[in-house]
């Protein structure tokens, strides 16, 4: 038999999908994989019934409908602030990592370097690789529990090779929230060597502390040479529903929905339809769910200092990445990988081992991720058991 395609040599089933499989087999609780397993509002659970009554389920155009995509538009207006020219601007597709995927088939070629910053999404690393697209790694430097933005280091890592930069904002897994100050900073560097701008922004309504999320496609400018993604999977706690979006240019987008129409046809088209149905929500959703994340980012973070790990607040998304501390020279606490284990067997709570974040898996070995995306009875149980297994 002739051999697999060579891009598939080094993929491995990532540690987030490992450690759900592992807490599954113990029934335990888990706070590893960004499940997000609350309720999806029912104004969006009904409208799409209704879509589903109302036979709404051929293909949609491919790149989403168009209520859906005038909705998206209308919202990167009101909340990012972006200047977009209308729903042409839109793409919809197959959650936010399908937009990822179009919008890298659209801006890049085999070859090309793409910058991620560190901790970085894996997922985004690896997509990169799969299509021969050279992910090149700029740390971010830890300063009194916040990560910041270098961009000198920026600058440095670019090369005639570099095609664009991937910015989360808030992001995963380090609940980094950039400032406008770093976005600037970072234009200043994309601008003098003509980059591109990826954002992923699909934790944008959870900030914290006052904070207000920026979108870098409305600083002034950054638009022509920004591509924004986002969706509804985190916010309307509608994960497997796979519905997310790219916002870029009219010119970009339309390249981006021919790419999209190739690999994916159209997002689920009675889920389009019932989420068009229910937006815009009610502003007061989005308070009471940054009021629930708040408190549960509390619950969290004062649950892994009481075991002895090293927690701050996050500023945005969902995650706390802690550090083991002290820890980190204890029996089943000496990588990140053995901790995870040793959560799972000794008190059934699953994180994320924090190599899975970082080109080096060194670098992210005395780190552990933990989501708090969950029901409260659900979160607290999952505190009391750390806590009663590894507490002081």
């Amino acid at each position: 038999m002739k051999p697999l395609a060579a891009r598939t040599d080094a993929l491995r089933q990532s540690d987030i999908r490992a450690v759900t499989f592992a807490v599954n087999r113990v029934g335990g609780i888990n706070l590893g994989q960004g499940i997000c397993d609350l309720a999806t509002p029912t104004p969006i659970v009904e409208g799409t019934v209704d879509a589903l009554h109302d036979g709404k389920s051929i293909y949609t155009a491919y790149n989403g409908i168009e209520p859906l995509r005038e909705a998206i538009a209308e919202k990167a207006r009101a909340f990012n602030q972006i200047p977009v020219e209308g729903p042409e601007s839109v793409v919809v597709s197959v959650g936010s990592t399908g937009a990822f995927v179009s919008t890298i088939l659209t801006l890049c070629d085999a070859g090309d370097e793409v910058v991620l910053f560190e901790p970085f999404y894996g997922y985004h690393a690896g997509i990169l690789r799969l299509h021969g697209i050279r992910p090149v790694v700029v740390p971010l430097a830890r300063d009194s529990g916040r990560w910041t933005f270098d961009a000198d280091a920026l600058g440095a890592a670019v090369t005639d090779r570099t095609k664009a930069v991937v910015v989360c904002t808030p992001a995963n897994p380090s609940g980094k929230v950039w400032t406008e100050d770093e976005i600037d900073a970072l234009y200043r560097v994309a601008d003098a060597h003509d980059l591109w701008v990826i954002t992923d922004e699909i934790y944008e309504h959870m900030v914290y502390d006052g904070a207000r999320h920026v979108s870098p496609a409305s600083r002034p400018g950054a638009y022509p040479r920004t591509v924004t993604l986002s969706g509804f999977s985190k916010t309307f706690n509608m994960t497997g529903w796979r519905l997310g979006y790219a916002i870029a240019p009219a010119p970009v987008a339309a390249k981006m929905g021919l790419v999209n129409d190739l690999v994916f046809i159209c997002a689920p088209a009675p889920l389009q339809h019932g989420l068009a149905a229910a937006l815009p929500m009610p502003e007061s959703y989005y308070a009471d769910m940054l009021a629930d994340y708040t408190t549960k980012r509390t619950v969290m973070v004062d649950a892994l200092n009481a075991c002895g790990l090293e927690a701050a607040p996050p500023e945005g998304a969902y995650y706390v990445l802690a550090g083991l501390g002290e820890r980190h020279s204890e029996p089943g606490f000496e990588t990140a990988k053995a901790a995870t284990d040793t959560l799972i067997e000794q008190a059934g709570v699953a994180c994320v081992p924090g190599p899975s974040f970082f080109q080096d898996p060194a670098d992210g070995d005395g780190y552990l991720r933990f989501c708090y995306a969950k029901e409260m009875p659900v979160l607290e149980d999952a505190c009391r058991r750390l806590v009663d297994a590894f507490g002081a």
